[in-house]
């Protein structure tokens, strides 16, 4: 089986794959603080409450935006499972030629979105990952990463009325059952939602118009599906693209299939 570990700035996402299956998976917290055998524990723990044998992974791959947390992981998939883990990093095998100016500063899970997609629905395709930051990643018809476009998360901006405006409380992030809110939560909500969709759509339109009309946009992360559904120009949401991703990358680096 394949541990595939995707470790963002808010959230670290865990899947376990038997062939080319994602057989379950898990959303946590990604905390900067906690020690190797922290991670070790829960993420074993995490799979035999699944009804797992962590003794059967016998591959790892990981993409983690967090340099400091690079040698933990690394440490932890050596004492807790006795494998070398695939970190996503400059030189693994991608498929993809990556026409940013400087590669290096791609974030790993960027690059893992956009192979997945390429894969999955073809190019030109864009993927937008509703993140801590909220990215548009651009592939072209012959499959090369072209770059893309890094906006603040809704959660961040949420975050920044609440830390600013003195007078204002923090809300939930919800679509709002109207645009004009009769209350300030309300008004709040409304917003984010509208302001975020029509940031979202905004962009996704300027990129459609340098890349061509039948280009296919995929939504992934975890507000997604809050967008995704109301959205003008979004064609679909798949919310493993990611580990979908670490799985197709481990099978071109390791040269082979999980079992």
């Amino acid at each position: 089986m394949l541990l595939a570990i995707d470790v963002g700035n808010t959230n670290m996402v865990i899947g376990i794959f038997k062939q080319l299956s994602l057989m379950t998976s898990w959303r946590i917290s990604t905390d900067q603080d906690r020690t190797i055998d922290e991670y070790g524990i829960l993420i074993r723990n995490l799979i035999t409450s699944a009804g797992l044998d962590p003794g059967k992974i016998d591959g790892i791959a990981i993409s983690c935006v967090i340099p400091s947390l690079v040698a933990t992981l690394r440490v932890m998939a050596d004492r807790y499972f006795h494998q070398l883990p695939l970190f996503v990093e400059p030189g693994i095998k991608t498929g993809m030629p990556i026409l940013y100016e400087n590669p290096q500063e791609v974030g790993a899970d960027r690059i893992v979105n956009s192979v997945a997609a390429f894969t999955k629905y073809g190019g030109p395709v864009i993927v937008v990952d509703f993140g801590t930051a909220t990215t548009f990643d651009a592939v072209s018809a012959d499959g090369e990463y072209l770059g893309g476009v890094i906006a603040p998360g809704i959660t961040i901006s949420s975050d920044a009325l609440f830390q600013r405006a003195a007078k204002l409380p923090r809300v939930e992030i919800k679509e709002p059952e109207k645009i004009i809110g009769k209350n300030t939560v309300e008004s709040m909500q409304a917003g984010l939602y509208f302001g975020y969709r029509g940031l979202v759509d905004g962009i996704l339109k300027e990129m459609k118009a340098v890349l061509g009309e039948k280009t296919v946009v995929v939504a992934t992360g975890g507000l997604a599906g809050l967008f995704q559904k109301k959205s003008l120009m979004i064609n679909a949401l798949d919310k493993t693209l990611t580990l979908d991703g670490l799985r197709l990358l481990w099978e071109r680096n390791a040269g082979l299939k999980v079992d």
